[in-house]
């Protein structure tokens, strides 16, 4: 199927591409044909010879194929053109189709009747304009004349025998007389005359009516004119002239009085308009004869005009043809990329009509109203869904317990704001992924199928402790989880608090004797002991010196089970951290410290006491650690003290910065760095040196908690510990408000 459709499109270009290609070369062929066929009919020859009718013929298809077709080729190019910019696009394969076949329809017996026509018209004007149409018309045109000339002929010589006659009347008679009279009828009438009269002319020029013989009885001047005077006088014998419907003649009768006869004979049978006519539709026929090539020509170029006004109404009617059907299909496609963009009112124009086009416009309407209808029951029964998540995600945000929904392929489904700000780091995205690569521990907890646990989760480089529990529920389960860290810590802290308290009263009583008794015996044996005084004095010594290590490790156990509350007064910070730093400057000259602060004052409601005790608790841990790095690094028997002296042990760095609301303080050095269970550094009795109680920053811890702080740990750049104090400034401010409203009611 694929290798089809792949062959489709080539075909279509390649066909596309043999188009664009043929039509130059057709129009180079119509071009050349005309040509031949106007150098052909431009040759001198006689202007009525007529080509013969297979020459015309074969010469108006030569001119019509290759103009039908270049007609039919920019068809198409406006059929692709116009498809290309309707809204089914694409090549436009019905628009072509159509115009070829309805071209073929209009061509083939468009060709065949131009080819009968022009056979017939050829034929027919060559029967026309032949020898034989013309001598018929000819011989009609000369018996015309010769009838016509035989009655001129006939009246004349009867007018000129009249006037004989008319002359020996008068020779006998005068022209008055009854007898002249009815001699003059009896001519009339015996030659068939309709009309007659003699005419003088006066000495005065006047002409005047003899005799008469004349219904009508018209004056002399409109029988006889000048031009036929002037004739007669000219020695013309007779004067014939021929009128509508009637033949007239003048002879002179008497040249010395100017005396004239008239007589006129009615043609009943036209003769002479016979003849004008005749020879009109010869004469017009001799025109026709001579135009007969011209009108060869012209009825061909309008069979070639017309032949080509039909083939392209054919293509006219196949691109609308082709437009009426693919519009429904163009509203059908924009409709349905509407549908498929969302939007699911898109409805198509019905036209009720009853075909089949019709038809699927109305299954495409109901079709879309239906996805409407289920799209919006759909979307409703989501938006239903999305509400109750929502309110869910919204009820877990606000529990303190961690909540955690993964599906049968244990993908995170649900992960609420206390799981996230546990698991995730920020900005990060948990839903959607799998829960083994947010949390080996929980995605191994389970897979265990145990309903609830204890474990150890290792979460921004700290170790929880969670209570866990699973719920499992149609192959989907449910993490909840608390983090049971702090409990455990103040548990723990709890519990060495009284063990402090225990050992601090149960100690505390014996050192005091202890410590006595031992000063006493010093004093008051010293001098008594001579056997070995030294010995003596050594372990006199040493009893004092463990009472006063063990009155110092009371005093520690008093001070973490026995914190007294803070005093909240508003204090200078940085004095606190100088004073701090400074106690251990003047004790360990040989470390390095550095006191840094952005502002010059900034101010902290706090208790100055114990602050300053947190401060000094850092700082000596960080001297310890700067003195614990220096012996692990120094040989045995290296160097001199002054030597070393020379050079400090380490460095120490304090610094304060008010940020966000926040008082920052953190102390930087670049001793040993942070143990492997740096999570456990806080807690009572928890320590890596030799001689300390684990008690320092447990106490630190329950300072800042007490001032509403937090205490982080982390790794220097050189290779020691970082650690951070924070403290809200306007929380300590309102609760010192607090405080001193208490104190004034």
């Amino acid at each position: 199927m694929a290798g089809e459709q792949s062959q489709a499109p080539s075909a279509m270009s390649r066909w596309q591409r043999m188009a664009r290609l043929a039509e130059p070369v057709v129009a180079a062929t119509f071009l050349a044909t005309a040509g031949f066929t106007w150098w052909l009919l431009s040759r001198p020859q006689d202007d009525d010879t007529l080509l013969s009718a297979p020459v015309v013929a074969l010469l108006l298809i030569l001119n019509l194929l290759p103009a039908i077709i270049l007609l039919v080729l920019l068809g198409q190019r406006i059929a692709r053109q116009r498809a290309n910019r309707s809204l089914v696009g694409g090549s436009g394969r019905l628009h072509v189709r159509l115009v070829a076949l309805f071209s073929m329809i209009a061509s083939v017996p468009l060709l065949l009747v131009v080819i009968f026509a022009s056979l017939l018209f050829q034929y027919g004007v060559q029967f026309w304009f032949s020898a034989d149409a013309r001598g018929m018309l000819q011989n009609a045109s000369d018996l015309a004349r010769g009838y016509y000339q035989s009655n001129l002929k006939e009246l004349s010589d009867e007018t000129v025998t009249m006037a004989g006659d008319l002359r020996n009347y008068l020779s006998q008679s005068s022209i008055s007389s009854p007898s002249f009279a009815e001699g003059y009828i009896y001519q009339v009438v015996t030659r068939k005359l309709n009309r007659s009269a003699i005419i003088e002319i006066g000495k005065d020029g006047v002409a005047r009516t003899a005799a008469t013989v004349d219904p009508e009885e018209r004056t002399a001047t409109d029988m006889l004119t000048p031009e036929i005077i002037r004739e007669l006088r000219n020695g013309q014998a007779v004067v014939v002239q021929a009128k509508p419907n009637q033949i007239e003649a003048f002879v002179l009768l008497y040249p010395e009085s100017d005396t004239f006869l008239y007589a006129t004979r009615d043609s009943a049978v036209s003769a002479f308009s016979e003849m004008e006519r005749a020879q009109a539709v010869l004469a017009d026929y001799d025109e026709f004869a001579a135009r007969s090539r011209q009108l060869q020509l012209r009825f061909n170029i309008a069979l070639f005009i017309g032949t080509l006004m039909l083939v392209g109404t054919a293509v006219w009617i196949a691109l609308a043809v082709a437009d009426r059907l693919v519009r429904p299909v163009g509203e059908l496609v924009d409709a349905a990329r509407r549908v498929t963009a969302g939007d699911l009112a898109a409805r198509v124009t019905d036209s009720h009509s009853r075909d089949e086009l019709g038809t699927l416009a109305s299954a495409f309407n109901r079709m879309t109203q239906r996805l409407e209808a289920q799209t919006g029951a759909l979307v409703s029964a989501n938006s239903q869904l999305a509400d109750r998540r929502a309110l869910i995600e919204a009820v877990l945000s606000g529990v303190s317990a961690g909540v955690v929904s993964v599906d049968r392929d244990g993908t995170i489904q649900i992960l609420n704001s206390s799981a996230a700000a546990l698991l995730v780091r920020p900005g990060e995205q948990a839903v959607g992924r799998p829960l083994a690569e947010v949390s080996e521990e929980l995605a191994e907890l389970m897979e265990a199928g145990t309903g609830a646990d204890i474990i150890q989760l290792r979460a921004r480089g700290e170790v929880r402790t969670l209570a866990v529990r699973v719920v499992v529920e149609d192959g989907n389960q449910v993490l909840t989880f608390d983090d049971i860290t702090e409990q455990l810590l103040d548990q723990r802290r709890a519990a060495w608090s009284d063990v402090a308290r225990r050992i601090a009263h149960e100690i505390k009583n014996p050192l005091t004797p202890i410590q006595l008794a031992a000063e006493r015996l010093q004093r008051r044996y010293a001098k008594e002991i001579e056997s070995d005084p030294g010995t003596f004095r050594r372990l006199t010594e040493t009893i004092v010196r463990q009472v006063g290590d063990l009155r110092r490790i009371v005093d520690e156990f008093t001070s973490f089970a026995r914190m007294p509350k803070p005093v909240f007064r508003e204090e200078a910070v940085i004095d606190i951290a100088r004073h701090a730093m400074f106690l251990h400057e003047v004790a360990h000259p040989e470390i390095s410290f550095t006191f840094l602060s952005e502002e010059a004052d900034p101010q902290l409601v706090c208790d100055r006491r114990q602050i300053g005790q947190a401060l000094t608790n850092i700082v000596k841990n960080a001297v310890e650690a700067i003195e614990q790095r220096h012996l692990a690094e120094k040989p045995k028997g290296e160097g001199s003290e002054e030597a070393a002296a020379a050079v400090p042990l380490g460095h120490i760095t304090m610094l304060v910065l008010h940020e966000e609301g926040e008082i920052v303080v953190s102390v930087t050095d670049d001793g040993v760095g942070l143990p492997e269970q740096r999570e456990r550094i806080i807690e009572p009795y928890m320590t890596t040196r030799a001689k300390g109680t684990g008690l320092g920053l447990a106490i630190v811890k329950k300072i800042v908690e007490e001032h509403f702080g937090s205490i982080s740990f982390g790794d220097a750049a050189s290779g020691g510990t970082v650690v951070t104090l924070r403290f809200d400034v306007e929380r300590l401010a309102r609760l010192a408000e607090g405080e001193e409203k208490a104190e004034t009611i």
